[in-house]
């Protein structure tokens, strides 16, 4: 994947003060003013089709395999291809867009398809051999080095050539082990076009992931956790750029707000129930509402709060628990902890599921369950519909407001389990059991997963967890390969699933 050119650091950049009066009024999570954060970031795809023109040679080999013979075969698997494009686009649960199909032979030919390099990946449709330089025209796509999914037909249409070829001519190139560099086993697909959509959407939220701008709120900052050191594996593998917010400017943007309205309006969602005083929850939603202004004025999408157990309890006169939910469900991403080594991991969840994810703590594994608790969990975790909630004060300081969320037993889940030095992630799938009720974290999620507790337990490296329902364990290592970090994935893997690491 070509580096985004973003820098690592942009601690020039200082957030000025709103005037007085001057924040925005925002809407809640299922309340009619509701103001969604900025969207995903769109994955724009140049498709290609590389044709043979084979011309007979009496008492010669003059072809190779393929079912593409004549002008008439390439028109028609044009037309294919364009339809095939549109179902595509159709079925996409997150941005995409197509640039015009170009059809080449030969490496000259698909050297002068200028779109291409302006395009985030490429799909190529590889059904001939080109004009006599088969080795050229693969190659090429190597040295580029774009995100490439490699789609060759068997049944889905006329046999293309690579069918036969891609294991032997171009990934190994003629030796026995993977020689290309970029475009490698996984990326190659036969006939399903499923299969190039989930590819696609990895690509997609490893793209919306990478140059993540992130509001650190408090951070850094020498008695706060994680220090400079410790964020520079994440800064390297992921270019986050820090947008760094003070606390004393957070109290001065938080005297000139009002939130009163807009927590009454969350405190009227079905299946909410007030357990906590309600000026927490007011102070809640002036807090989100100074959060959303910093959001806009910074350019970031992302936001994380440091010191969030004790350093804004005195400053906001409340917990960050429920405001940090409420963005989630807004579809920002807010996570507690300024825990950096993990916040990738948990962006690119969100970015490739397009739906919240729930930042937690792990408990440890056993009899083939875990409990994942945090107080700032999202009420929205299918990205549509508001999940039932107890309104509460935050465990540990029992103070401010914080969300008990309800998750629905039966659910299936994915977890990603990043390690501190961003070198190895762990993946496993996993099915909601029940919401336990014991002294930690507000939200307590019991999960069941098809592993052994003991390698479970001798995997886990790193602290925090992310969770998402349904099943993206696929597109997660598919991504990870793109930024030199090593996919350990507990479940079975299935047909056309990234290898373990």
């Amino acid at each position: 994947m070509q580096e985004v050119d973003i820098m690592s650091e942009d601690r020039e950049a200082k957030v000025a003060a709103a005037p007085a009066g001057a924040s925005r009024s925002h809407g809640v999570a299922g309340v009619p003013d509701d103001r969604p954060a900025p969207p995903r970031r769109r994955l724009v795809v140049k498709p290609i089709l590389t044709y043979p023109k084979p011309v007979p040679h009496p008492q010669t080999s003059w072809r190779n395999w393929g079912g593409i013979q004549s002008a008439a075969d390439l028109e028609a698997e044009t037309r294919r291809i364009r339809g095939e494009l549109d179902a595509l686009k159709g079925k996409a649960d997150f941005p995409l867009e197509f640039m015009p199909l170009s059809a080449v032979r030969g490496a000259a030919e698909l050297d002068a398809i200028a779109e291409a390099r302006q395009a985030d990946a490429l799909l190529v449709y590889a059904a001939g051999d080109g004009a006599g330089d088969l080795m050229a025209e693969v190659n090429l796509l190597e040295k580029w080095g774009k995100d490439t999914v490699f789609f060759v037909r068997h049944q889905s249409g006329p046999l293309y050539y690579w069918y036969e070829g891609v294991s032997a001519r171009f990934h190994r190139q003629h030796t026995d082990d993977q020689a290309t560099r970029t475009i490698r086993c996984d990326d190659t697909v036969v006939d399903r076009m499923d299969d190039v959509l989930w590819r696609l959407r990895a690509l997609a939220g490893l793209r919306a992931t990478v140059g993540s701008r992130v509001l650190a709120i408090g951070w850094p900052d020498a008695r706060v956790w994680p220090s400079e050191e410790s964020v520079e594996p994440v800064r390297r593998h992921w270019k986050f750029a820090v947008q760094p917010v003070s606390y004393d400017e957070l109290g001065k943007r938080l005297e000139a707000a009002r939130a009163r309205q807009r927590a009454e309006a969350y405190l009227q969602l079905p299946g909410t129930k007030l357990e906590t005083e309600l000026p927490a929850v007011e102070n809640a939603f002036l807090l989100e509402g100074v959060f959303r202004g910093l959001l806009d004025q910074t350019g970031c999408r992302a936001i994380t709060v440091a010191a969030c157990m004790s350093a804004i309890l005195p400053v906001a006169q409340t917990t960050a628990c429920l405001a940090l939910s409420v963005l989630n469900d807004a579809g920002y991403l807010a996570w507690c902890e300024a825990d950096f080594p993990a916040l990738p991991a948990a962006t690119l969840l969100a970015n490739i599921s397009g739906r919240p994810v729930f930042f937690c703590a792990p408990g440890y594994p056993h009899h083939g369950t875990i409990m994942l608790a945090h107080c700032s969990a999202p009420r929205k975790m299918d990205g549509q519909h508001v999940l039932p909630a107890r309104i509460m004060t935050h465990f540990e300081s029992d103070y401010g407001a914080a969300p008990r969320v309800e998750f629905p037993a039966g659910q299936s889940v994915s977890m990603v389990v990043p390690d501190y030095a961003s070198q190895r992630w762990l993946g496993l799938s996993g099915e909601i059991v029940s919401n336990l009720s014991v002294a930690a974290c507000r939200t307590q999620v019991e999960v069941r997963y098809g592993a052994s507790s003991l390698a479970l337990a001798k995997r886990m490296h790193g602290y925090r967890w992310a969770l998402a329902l349904g099943d993206y364990l696929r597109e997660v290592g598919y991504a990870l390969r793109r930024v030199g970090i090593a996919w350990d994935c507990l479940t079975p893997v299935a047909e056309n699933h990234p290898e373990k690491a």
